[in-house]
């Protein structure tokens, strides 16, 4: 078996967003940034040509870590700074449009006022703060972007919810997972298959679609995970958001038969599950278009389909813990099981802190002293 580490990779990866990775123009070579950027004089040059100059030379970089960020992030950031300054016009009452290096607090307060009268979500809110931040380190000014209170966000209006206040599980709002799988494979089974992946391995739709169900199966020893970490005799290889790894164990009879119905889709050993002749971003639309197709959505039926993965570390949770996750309605449990559980359910979901479970599960309750599991007798 070849494994995941070892696979040749294609040089134009399906994941790629066309045009956020151009290579660097022959005109720039031997410049440093800000001798490009001295070229286009404030005052003088476009601030939309200023703007895409600042995207060309500095998208690819994280906004506080030494390491790039993903396709995915260099696309929506730069399509929000293109919209930002566009809207400081059509939507803050600004004459022109600045110069970005221009940008200075009363465009920042007055855009904060537009998402304000919009009713924007704190997660969008944050979201753009980060971007702007971003924007303000390419041009060497940290401190531009404040605090949102700062702005005038009240704290309802800015503070992401970091657990979960309910149950978004298929099951939660009444849905019945195999009838509705049992449509979709009529539909189409490639897809269906997609969804079992998710619901039974708590796989992200993408990550469910990029399976290869040959190649990313590996048994326990080429995991590298040390002996006491056993679960089963193979393991799935998920590559996850951020370019982190993690290994699934395929410990239940459900999780066994998803992968086998997988293999029996693809037409090769090497192929992934999305179908072969459409690239990532429309096997991804098709995904949601049978998940509306089939009234899986929030308007119609009060969830996702990620609520199947919700619904696979909720059930983790429980399994370990002995009783339901705190979205559930919870109950009384020891301080190292809770965290032992919320643990796994990190790890499953493919996150590194414990404390990212609660996004699924809900926040932490009040538990019994570590190692106290039994009833607590009355005085």
């Amino acid at each position: 078996m070849t494994t995941p580490s070892t696979q040749s990779t294609n040089p134009i990866s399906a994941r790629r967003i066309p045009g956020t990775d151009r290579p660097r123009r022959q005109a720039w070579t031997d410049k440093t940034p800000q001798e490009i950027l001295a070229r286009l004089r404030p005052g003088h040059a476009d601030p939309m040509r200023v703007l895409e100059t600042l995207i060309e030379l500095f998208n690819t970089r994280h906004t506080a870590r030494e390491k790039t960020v993903s396709h995915k992030t260099r696309a929506e950031r730069a399509r929000f700074l293109r919209r930002f300054f566009l809207d400081l016009k059509l939507k803050a009452g600004f004459h022109t449009v600045p110069d970005p290096r221009n940008l200075g607090q009363k465009h920042l307060h007055a855009m904060v006022q537009v998402w304000q009268r919009e009713h924007l979500a704190p997660a969008t809110i944050q979201t753009y703060l980060s971007f702007l931040r971003g924007l303000a380190s390419w041009m060497n000014k940290p401190g531009l972007v404040l605090l949102p209170a700062r702005y005038g966000l009240c704290l309802e209006e800015y503070q992401r919810h970091e657990y979960a206040q309910h149950d978004k599980s298929w099951s939660a709002h009444g849905i019945d997972v195999e009838a509705i799988l049992a449509q979709v494979t009529q539909y189409d089974a490639r897809i269906a298959a997609s969804m079992r992946l998710m619901h039974t391995l708590a796989l992200r739709r993408k990550e469910s679609v990029m399976f290869r169900p040959f190649e990313h199966v590996a048994p326990f020893e080429d995991t590298g995970l040390p002996a006491e970490r056993r679960k089963a005799d193979e393991y799935v290889w998920i590559k996850g958001k951020g370019g982190r790894v993690r290994w699934v164990a395929l410990e239940t009879e459900q999780q066994r038969a998803s992968v086998a119905l997988a293999r029996s889709l693809v037409t090769s050993r090497d192929a992934h599950l999305g179908h072969p002749a459409l690239d990532l971003k429309r096997n991804l639309r098709r995904l949601d278009y049978a998940l509306e197709k089939f009234g899986i959505t929030k308007r119609l039926a009060g969830t996702t389909g990620h609520g199947l993965r919700h619904g696979n570390v909720n059930d983790l949770y429980e399994s370990i813990a002995g009783v339901p996750s705190p979205v559930r309605g919870g109950g009384t449990v020891a301080a190292d099981v809770d965290h032992a559980a919320r643990l796994a359910v990190s790890e499953r979901a493919g996150h590194s802190r414990a404390r990212a479970s609660g996004a699924y599960i809900g926040a932490v309750l009040p538990k019994q002293p570590t190692g106290n599991r039994g009833p607590i007798s009355p005085l």
